[in-house]
């Protein structure tokens, strides 16, 4: 690939989705589309839309695993949950943002978290928004079905005999009633979201590392004004908001969970 069509491609990507694409990956670009040199002389030629999604579709990473890296899940469980379950008492709603879904593990672990604490939550009003750029992983999301494989990475057995039905010798199929509390929606969190609402929990596992600086700030900035004055913001281990914005700060005592910057300001 020659560097102009890398450019012309990393340009693209970067408009689109905010992914970052450096001279030293154009393997990865060959590895995942077909006839690079043409698909991108039709992009540079008024693509059709259903090109453009084809294209981002295959370049992004869909990448995940039940109850993921567990440090978040546990503090979920045993910290935030329990809080939000009595600072919530009056509305008696738990509104929760799951980014970059994929094919729906991590917004279906946070659903059976709060299959566990059912009876304190019963009459409540539960949501799970679950978005991802990807529409393809996204409708298999939606099916909640997963291969022997896929039920062995981070889910607990308990969890699999109580909450999944089994289709065949390698098909589990998460129950209904798990399935429920989570809706999917294919967004670009590039844009402004004006329907989201107001979230307590907001989960943007690992997606900040493949935007540069600039991205990563604006992305946040939206994050934040969609994240209650209370929520909790949760990013992978690897990432911070340190020297990129200042409206979030690292919540005292749970690695990788932010609270927003304000918040310490009220509570002075």
């Amino acid at each position: 690939m020659s560097p102009a069509d890398l450019a012309t491609l990393a340009a693209f990507l970067k408009a689109g989705s905010g992914l970052i694409i450096s001279s030293d990956k154009s393997y990865l670009v060959e590895s995942r589309l077909a006839s690079v040199a043409d698909l991108i002389g039709r992009l540079k030629i008024f693509p059709p839309e259903n090109l453009k999604r084809d294209v981002l579709e295959a370049m992004t990473t869909n990448e995940t695993s039940f109850f993921r890296d567990g440090t978040p899940f546990e503090a979920l469980r045993t910290k935030i949950l329990p809080s939000l379950i009595k600072s919530r008492q009056t509305s008696r709603r738990i509104h929760i943002l799951c980014a970059a879904a994929s094919t729906g593990q991590e917004p279906y672990s946070i659903a059976l978290l709060l299959q566990e604490f059912q009876q304190a939550l019963q009459g409540w009003t539960l949501d799970i928004v679950a978005t991802d750029i990807d529409t393809a992983v996204l409708a298999r999301a939606q099916k909640g079905v997963y291969s022997k494989f896929e039920v062995q990475r981070g889910l607990p057995v308990t969890h699999l005999v109580k909450n999944f039905d089994q289709l065949s010798d390698d098909a589990w199929q998460i129950k209904p009633a798990v399935r429920n509390l989570v809706s999917f929606r294919q967004t670009n969190l590039l844009q402004d979201q004006p329907t989201w609402g107001t979230f307590d929990v907001i989960f943007c596992w690992n997606v900040l590392i493949y935007f540069d600086p600039a991205t990563k700030s604006a992305m946040l900035g939206r994050l934040a004004n969609h994240l209650a004055d209370d929520g909790v913001l949760f990013l992978g281990g690897a990432e911070t908001v340190i020297g990129i914005t200042e409206k979030f700060i690292l919540s005292p005592g749970m690695r990788g969970t932010y609270m927003k910057a304000a918040a310490r300001a009220l509570a002075a």
